[in-house]
Formats: structure tokens, C-alpha cells, sequence
């Protein structure tokens, strides 16, 4: 099933226990005694610690999709969602799984087509595929693409038809002067024909005799650059007309990073190779803006948050084909900004670093928690308000990769709640409501994999860790796709569980961000009851006047008996306050009286 039973009659259980217990920040690292710490290796079978999140299932990795660990021609990468289905890109391909039992899914389908990075994205019948390496062809061949240029190569952008998801059907193959290490949709609230694709290239630029228009460019120089048309220091737009996806082409190449005074295209950080980071090591990845990493959109608010290398930067996206930059941060602990998540409302914004590009440990007892970390942001008038770091805060072995990855929300009603990815650091679930002290409040990790070096890093773990219809799902580097369900527990109540798999959608991309929305129910008014109560902020009399009609409301409402609800509910909304958790409370109560 897809959530745990719910309780009934929360109120008077929720109320009884007054949810004492207060979310507190993780420390730098955990306490000694957390069960993630002394994992025994193992790749198949694995040792493994859970808090608050249970696997449910895991579904290996089989031909032709499968390979050692650390082969990167067959690594898992990210995954998208679009109704029973969940897509999960490779280096190898994409292969579908069927959703529809979150406690069983099951594989039914593959689709060959080499060239990495395997970052997938949907949008109705379409399914975008990033291609970066280059190995890619045209015709998804495995022969690869010899030499130095090769009409057959392909990098870039392809986009199939999986009207019948038994049978994608490539429609275009937009080609990119870098390929595509990533890629964003950007649909505009204004034009249901077109949507917009932001690519981003971060490998080298191809000869102009392979594509034309490609012009190559020294990255390492602090020299303003402002002649040319070099293809560093911009991202592609391509644009696809949905009623002829097979004319989709690139229509801007804007110059996000120029500086406004001056007009350089490299106008953001510019860091030179064996620049030290603060852990005394060379930067690596190094922190140079000559691209995006990953741009999340969020066009319902005209927004997009880009991680770009060597720094976090802010753009306006109301006009999709030329985006405007509104604030770029940087900072000297994050040796690569990799991705971005906005909350619900666009108020904040989560970047990751990928300090060690994913394949190094980077969480090891020795590295400071603002290294390889998440930085937390405050968005205010279109800028961007440092907050907070958050790292995973338990410490992994020299043997696992571990860094912060992919993310996406947890739509809990009231709350700004993050499941995110890290490498063989498993899962780590934060609340950052409290933008300055984000907390972990659900986690799950393996010990690490020891195949096929006994002693040495096998590249394995989350590439991503994503939210959809009421359950977690996991891109697993190595050992295939995994499924969680959430815990009741005394940060996460059973009614905010329920109430975040109320909210369903019909497709889900990470890095298109779409606004979360709740139809008022028991379950969303029993959240802000929780939260108020975990709070303390609904307390003494009031709580058991409060508890005492929603109880009876409850109760009256599964008889049908609606007209008494609801006068049950207004004598509960009578005796809360305004603001606060009580107004959220409030609030949360008139709009299912009036839904009844």
C-alpha cells in the first residue's frame, strides 16, 4: 500500500500524546550510537539502517542494463514519472517501471541507446533524453562514433514518442555544440503550444566541422571575454512545438553569466585549475561558471534556480526564450554547484555541491558539514539570503562515494520538507521550514559496496531520491530502482503522510517545478492540528475544545451527517487564534467546513 493505515479519530491520539517532541538541527555528524554507522559491506545482499522509511522493494538491474559496479556505460541516473510509470535514465538507455504497486514494481521495459548521461525529463507523450558522450549516435546504435568527427555522432537533446510506452519512437535529435549533461523543461504559462527546453552542456565543445557554429574557448582565464560567439558561457534553449515535436530546434543561446558593466561573458567566478579549497585540496570539480550543472524551472512563478558550476544563480523566466538573471551567489566552500530546489512557494531555494563530481568520499569523518553540503537560501525580493548549511549528519567510510544529490519536495501541508539523495550516504529526509535549522527527520543507507575492489570506492548509491503520488522512489547507481513508504513517527504525523499522498499529478519531473496544491480534507486539517500541537502553540483548554469537535466532526462526516460536521467544525474554529499555527489550523478548518 502506499502509506501506512491511517488511525482514525486522530484527534483525541494526537492530542494525548501532545507530540512533545521537538525537531532539533543535526549536529555536524550523529551520535555514535546511529544505526548507519559500522554498516557491514556488501553489494548483493546488503546491511542497512532505516529511520522513519522502510524499503519496500528493490529491483535489481538485468541485461542489458546491467554491468559491474563503476562500469559507467551502465549507471543508473535520474529518473521522471508520468502516470504507473517511472522512467529511469541510464548510460546505457532508459528503462521503464510499472508504479502502480509501490510495494512491487516491476520492469516492463528497456530501450537501448547509449551515449550518457541518461537525464530524462516527460511532457505529455514526449520523453527528453540528454546525450553528452561522445559515443552517441544518431540511430541510438552501440558501435559507437569513432574519430574525431563523425556525421553519425550524436550530443544533445533527443526527444521520443511514448504515446506507447512499450515503443518510444524517436521523433528529433536536437545536436549541441557540448551535448547535453542536462536538461530542463520550461513550459510557458502563456503558450500551451511550445515548450521550452534550457540544455546544458558541460563536457568540450565539438569541431565546427561536426556542427556548425561551435567555437571553442579558453575557460581558465580571469581575462574578461567579449569578443566571438564561443560556445562557453551560455545555455541552449530549444524550443518544441508539441503538435511537431520533430521540429524542435535551439531559438536563443543566452549569455546568463555576462557581466552587466563590462559585457564579459565570463562575468560570474572564474576559479583557475589547483585553486585550494578550504580542505586543503586542490577544487575538484572546480568551481569555473562556464555553464549550468542543472537549472530547475518553476514557471508557475516565472522562476528558475541554476546551479552552475561555480555559482548558485537566480533568473526570471517569463519569457522562456530569454531568461534574465536576477542574483548570482558564490561560495567559497562549494567546489561545484550542481542542482537546485525551490519550496512550494518560491520563498526558498536549496542548492547542492557536488564536491568530488560523485565519485570521491566526501563524507567522511574529517570533512567539515559545509563541504559537499546543501546551502539554503532565502529568496527576497529577488535575491538570494544565505541561511544555513545542511550535510548528511552521519559520517560514511573512505569507501562510498558520498555527496549531496538530487532532491525533490515532500508535499507535506504547512511544511517545507526535502527527500534527497547522496551518493552511498542513502537517503536523508530535512525538514527547512526553518530555513536556518534545517532537520533530518526520516534516513535510510546500506553499507557500502565492495565489488568489485574489496578495499576501493565502487561507484554506487542514489542518484536521485524523488517524492511522486504518495511514495519515495530511488535510482540506485548499482543496484537497480528502489521503493520506500514513509513512517507515522514523532516528526512526521500519520495525518501529514496521508495528506502529502493526497496530492497526486499526472507526470513529475524534478526540474520542473509545478505548484503543490491540497483539496481540503481531514487528513491536510489534522497536519496543521499536528504541527500546531508538536509545536506547542495548541495547548491546555484550547487543544481539548479543539480536539473534542474535530473528533466529533470526524466522526459526523464519516456518517454523512454533514450539516452536524460542520457545526462541530465551527466551534472549533471559534476557539483558535489568528496566527500562527493555530491561524494554519484555522485556516485549514474553514476551507473543509466549507467543502462539505
Amino acid at each position: 500500500m502506499s502509506h501506512p493505515r491511517r488511525i482514525r479519530s486522530p484527534w483525541r491520539v494526537m492530542g494525548a500524546a501532545v507530540l512533545a517532541a521537538a525537531l532539533v538541527p543535526a549536529a555536524a555528524y550523529a551520535a555514535d550510537d546511529d544505526p548507519r554507522i559500522g554498516l557491514a559491506p556488501g553489494y548483493f545482499p546488503w546491511s542497512e539502517a532505516s529511520s522513519n522509511i522502510e524499503l519496500l522493494d528493490n529491483t535489481p538491474r538485468v541485461a542489458p542494463f546491467d554491468g559491474a559496479p563503476g562500469n559507467f556505460g551502465f549507471v543508473n541516473s535520474d529518473l521522471a514519472f508520468t502516470g504507473d510509470h517511472a522512467i529511469m535514465g541510464s548510460f546505457n538507455g532508459f528503462q521503464v517501471y510499472d508504479v502502480s504497486d509501490p510495494s512491487d514494481p516491476t520492469l516492463s521495459g528497456s530501450y537501448v541507446c547509449p551515449g550518457g548521461q541518461g537525464d530524462v525529463s516527460v511532457y505529455g507523450d514526449l520523453l527528453f533524453f540528454s546525450v553528452e558522450e561522445t559515443r552517441g549516435r544518431i540511430d541510438c546504435g552501440t558501435q559507437g562514433a569513432p574519430g574525431s568527427v563523425n556525421p553519425e555522432r550524436f550530443r544533445g537533446v533527443r526527444i521520443f514518442d511514448i504515446s506507447d510506452i512499450t515503443a518510444p519512437v524517436q521523433v528529433a535529435a536536437v545536436q549541441t555544440c557540448r551535448g547535453s549533461h542536462t536538461h530542463t523543461l520550461v513550459s510557458d504559462p502563456d503558450d500551451d503550444a511550445n515548450l521550452y527546453v534550457y540544455n546544458s552542456g558541460t563536457a568540450g565543445v565539438r569541431p565546427a566541422a561536426e556542427l556548425a557554429g561551435c567555437e571553442s574557448a579558453n575557460t581558465n582565464t580571469t581575462a574578461p571575454v567579449t569578443t566571438g560567439n564561443p560556445t562557453p558561457w551560455r545555455i541552449d534553449v530549444i524550443k518544441v512545438p508539441l503538435a511537431s515535436p520533430q521540429d524542435a530546434a535551439i531559438v536563443s543561446q543566452p549569455r546568463i553569466f555576462t557581466d552587466p558593466v563590462t559585457g564579459a561573458y565570463n562575468g560570474l567566478l572564474n576559479t583557475l585549475p589547483g585553486t585550494r579549497h578550504p580542505s586543503g585540496s586542490n577544487y575538484s570539480p572546480l568551481p569555473n561558471t562556464n555553464t549550468c550543472h542543472d537549472i530547475t524551472a518553476y514557471p508557475a512563478l516565472g522562476l528558475a534556480a541554476g546551479a552552475c558550476q561555480g555559482n548558485g544563480i537566480l533568473l526570471d523566466i517569463s519569457d522562456p526564450v530569454n531568461p534574465v538573471r536576477l542574483d548570482a551567489v558564490a561560495d567559497p566552500n562549494f567546489s561545484y554547484w550542481h542542482s537546485a530546489t525551490l519550496n512550494n512557494d518560491g520563498t526558498k531555494v536549496i542548492f547542492t555541491d557536488e564536491w568530488g563530481g560523485g565519485t570521491s568520499a566526501r563524507c567522511r569523518e574529517t570533512d567539515r558539514p559545509e563541504w559537499g553540503a546543501d546551502a539554503i537560501f532565502d529568496v527576497v525580493d529577488g535575491k538570494m539570503e544565505f541561511r544555513s548549511y545542511y550535510k548528511l549528519p552521519v559520517p560514511q567510510t573512505v569507501q562510498e562515494n558520498c555527496v549531496a544529490h538530487n532532491a525533490s519536495l515532500v508535499p507535506v501541508p504547512g511544511r517545507d520538507i526535502l527527500v534527497q539523495a547522496w551518493y552511498q550516504g542513502g537517503l536523508s529526509m530535512i525538514d527547512f521550514s526553518d530555513s536556518a535549522n534545517p532537520v533530518e527527520i526520516a534516513s535510510y543507507d546500506r553499507g557500502p559496496v565492495n565489488t568489485p575492489s574489496a578495499t576501493g570506492v565502487n561507484l554506487a548509491g542514489y542518484w536521485s531520491t524523488y517524492w511522486y503520488n504518495g511514495n519515495v522512489f530511488g535510482s540506485e547507481i548499482a543496484r537497480g530502482f528502489d521503493s520506500f513508504g514513509l513512517l507515522p513517527s514523532d516528526v512526521m504525523s500519520e495525518n501529514e503522510i496521508a495528506a502529502a499522498s493526497e496530492v497526486r499529478v499526472a507526470e513529475f519531473n524534478a526540474q520542473h517545478q509545478t505548484p503543490l496544491t491540497w483539496a481540503p480534507s481531514f487528513n491536510v486539517a489534522g497536519s496543521y492540528y499536528d504541527q500546531a500541537v508538536r509545536s506547542g502553540e495548541l495547548a491546555g483548554a484550547t487543544l481539548a475544545k479543539v480536539s473534542k469537535h474535530l473528533d466529533k466532526a470526524e466522526t459526523l462526516a464519516d456518517k454523512g451527517e454533514k450539516a452536524s460536521a460542520k457545526d462541530q467544525l465551527a466551534n472549533a474554529i471559534r476557539v483558535l487564534g489568528t496566527s500562527g499555527d493555530q491561524g494554519e489550523l484555522r485556516e485549514a478548518l474553514v476551507a473543509l467546513r466549507a467543502s462539505l
